[in-house]
């Protein structure tokens, strides 16, 4: 009996042995876009540069495509309620919660990178501010490609936006695109895709970046460079969650927010001929000049856009943006 015993404590220590000494906390962070997009890269650095450095003791569990059921406009909600720890977002998406959120999306201000990093440092206390009254605060900001316009066929002329059935992805290009004459639909990215292989949708607003494209082209087969902005994305966490964990642990959190967003905005300077040239092996024809007809009408459409949100955003935002505007 006593061997007995024996035996079974031996047996107890060598599986106690094999657990970890501290209790793992686990963090769920989705993002809608698919995990070769550039947001989903983020989303992908992030968690293995904590999981790594934690040594287990945080793990972060990232989803992309929206397999976790939540897109960039309910991500906010979802992290303030719990329902996730952080999450990624498309900005523009944000515009229901705070009309501030859609500054990076505004039509035609943000004419390259450098224009995108300017504008977001220049924002970025603004945003931190409001996110404070959601319970939450950017780990990191994602910049995007420029947003240009895959269509079926080819962008010839300003008349090819009459009725162009087109996939928006915010209030704001959704303005902007009507008032060029389209048929805009404001459609999270997962919800236009069925909408693009149906022909419902025949022209879709967007980067294509990454699993994007792959996704666009084979019913998309046209893309036109109009550079109508370069938009970004923010990752956000909740900040009870954040600040429930051990001081250890809440500065390797910041530390990889500070090495992914470096690595988001080094990533993003060869991101577009790199898309490019996988967008042209996959038969993409890619217009990079629109005609000085259709740029006319696009920036006709935009003026008023860009004014009504500025009377939405109050002047904290009309601040940002005439600070941005003093170059």
């Amino acid at each position: 009996m006593r061997a007995f015993i024996s035996a079974l404590a031996i047996a107890a220590f060598a599986v106690s042995a094999t657990l970890p000494a501290v209790a793992q906390t686990v963090w769920e962070m989705p993002t809608e876009y698919p995990a070769t997009a550039i947001p989903g890269e983020g989303v992908e650095t992030f968690s293995k540069l904590v999981n790594e450095a934690s040594g287990g003791r945080l793990m972060i569990k990232p989803s992309y495509d929206a397999s976790r059921g939540i897109k960039s406009a309910a991500m906010i909600a979802a992290v303030q309620k719990g329902d996730v720890a952080a999450g990624d977002a498309f900005v523009g998406a944000l515009s229901p919660v705070d009309p501030l959120f859609a500054l990076s999306s505004l039509p035609f201000l943000t004419a390259s990178i450098d224009d995108a990093r300017r504008l977001t440092d220049l924002a970025r206390p603004a945003y931190d501010r409001k996110l404070a009254q959601f319970g939450q605060k950017i780990l990191y900001t994602t910049p995007w490609p420029a947003s240009g316009i895959w269509s079926k066929d080819a962008l010839v002329g300003p008349e090819a936006l009459t009725g162009l059935s087109i996939r928006t992805y915010d209030a704001t290009s959704t303005a902007v695109m009507n008032a060029a004459g389209a048929k805009a639909s404001n459609l999270s990215f997962a919800d236009a895709m069925p909408k693009v292989k149906d022909g419902s949708v025949t022209a879709v607003l967007s980067s294509g970046d990454g699993g994007a494209g792959r996704n666009l082209w084979d019913f998309l087969p046209n893309f036109a460079e109009i550079n109508y902005v370069f938009p970004i994305s923010i990752a956000t966490v909740n900040l009870a969650a954040y600040e429930a964990l051990p001081a250890d642990l809440r500065k390797i959190i910041d530390d990889a927010a500070v090495a992914t967003e470096q690595r988001q905005w080094t990533a993003i300077r060869t991101r577009l001929d790199e898309n490019y040239a996988r967008m042209r092996v996959n038969k993409v024809a890619i217009q990079t000049k629109i005609s000085p007809a259709m740029a006319h009408i696009l920036s006709q459409a935009a003026a008023p856009v860009v004014d009504e949100w500025r009377k939405k955003a109050g002047p904290e935002g009309a601040a940002v943006l005439d600070r941005y505007n003093k170059r």
